[in-house]
C-alpha cells in the first residue's frame, strides 16, 4: 500500500531558500563588479534592491512553498484517498467508478455490494485496493 507523503515545512523552506541563494549571489556579484569599475551606488538604489528581494521572498513564501508541500495528485499516488462507487460487487474483485472512469478493484474487507461508496487505500498495478468509506 502506498503511503501519503508531504514535503515537510523545513524541507520546503530549504528548497525555497536554495532557489533564492543564486539570486542573492548574483546581486552581490553585480554590486562588486560595479564597485570595481568605480560606479557609485547610492543608498536609495540599494534600498530598492533590498525591498525587491524581500518582496520576491514573500512571493516565494506565498506561492511556491505551499506548492512544494501539496500532496501529489497525479499517477498512482494521486489515486490514494479518492472515493468511488461500486458498479460490480467486490467479492473480493469487481469494478468501481471514480470520476466517470471504471477501474478494476479488490476489496480488502468482506464482500462490498453494488452502490456502496469505497475509498482507495492502495494500488497494485492497475487494480485499486479499496475499503468501505467510513462516513
Amino acid at each position: 500500500m502506498a503511503k501519503k507523503r508531504d514535503t515537510s515545512g523545513l524541507k520546503a523552506w530549504l528548497l525555497a531558500l536554495a532557489s533564492l541563494i543564486d539570486d542573492v549571489a548574483l546581486l552581490v556579484l553585480l554590486f562588486l563588479v560595479l564597485k570595481i569599475f568605480h560606479v557609485k551606488i547610492t543608498w536609495p538604489i540599494i534600498l530598492v534592491v533590498v525591498v525587491f528581494v524581500v518582496v520576491f521572498f514573500f512571493i516565494m513564501h506565498k506561492a511556491v512553498v505551499p506548492g512544494l508541500r501539496r500532496r501529489k495528485v497525479t499517477g498512482a499516488e494521486g489515486m490514494i484517498g479518492m472515493t468511488g462507487k461500486v458498479t460490480q460487487t467486490l467479492q473480493p474483485h469487481g469494478m468501481i467508478k471514480i470520476k466517470d472512469e471504471y477501474w478494476k478493484a479488490k476489496s480488502l474487507e468482506d464482500k462490498i455490494i453494488t452502490g456502496e461508496e469505497v475509498e482507495v487505500v492502495g494500488i497494485s498495478g492497475l487494480v485499486l485496493e479499496v475499503k468501505r468509506k467510513i462516513i
